[in-house]
């Protein structure tokens, strides 16, 4: 999918990214993969939060974290949002892994999700030089699946 294009939060994206934040709320849907997006009260703030948390821990989190935007091209909308973590702590070796990512409701179904993914792990090796990715799918505090991607 030549459409889509994974790229860090920016201010040129604030409407879109609480666009994004609505239409998850108005949904009642689990935020996964936003960082700090649900307890944020303006874009700037989130943006601001979500770069410093690339190189130290910010609201007590104690991992530091890549906040992207999976933004489409041809209309340059927010479809889903990926949060990649630098390395884990007990908590997240259970119930997060390295990735979180989300796709909009209005966006399911396209192949987003899955062109989201296949970025993320190149983006965790190529940039991170993370050479093991662990990738959980919890549902109601249960591991369900548990997939490590090695390169």
């Amino acid at each position: 999918m030549q459409d889509l294009v994974l790229k860090k939060v920016a201010i040129e994206y604030c409407d879109g990214i609480f666009s994004y934040k609505d239409e998850f709320i108005y949904n009642y849907e689990s935020m996964d993969g936003t960082g700090f997006l649900r307890n944020t009260n303006s874009p700037q703030e989130y943006i601001e939060k979500s770069l410093l948390n690339e190189t130290e821990e910010v609201d007590g989190r104690k991992v530091t974290a890549t906040q992207l935007l999976a933004i489409r091209k041809s209309d340059n909308c927010i479809v889903g949002m990926i949060q990649i973590r630098h390395f884990l702590n007990d908590y997240l070796l259970q119930y997060g892994g390295h990735i979180g990512y989300s796709v909009r409701k209005s966006e399911r179904k396209k192949g987003y999700a899955k062109e989201e993914l296949r970025q993320a792990l190149s983006y965790c090796k190529d940039i991170l030089h993370i050479s093991r990715v662990l990738l959980l799918n919890v549902k109601l505090y249960l591991i369900e699946k548990a997939f490590y991607f090695y390169y």
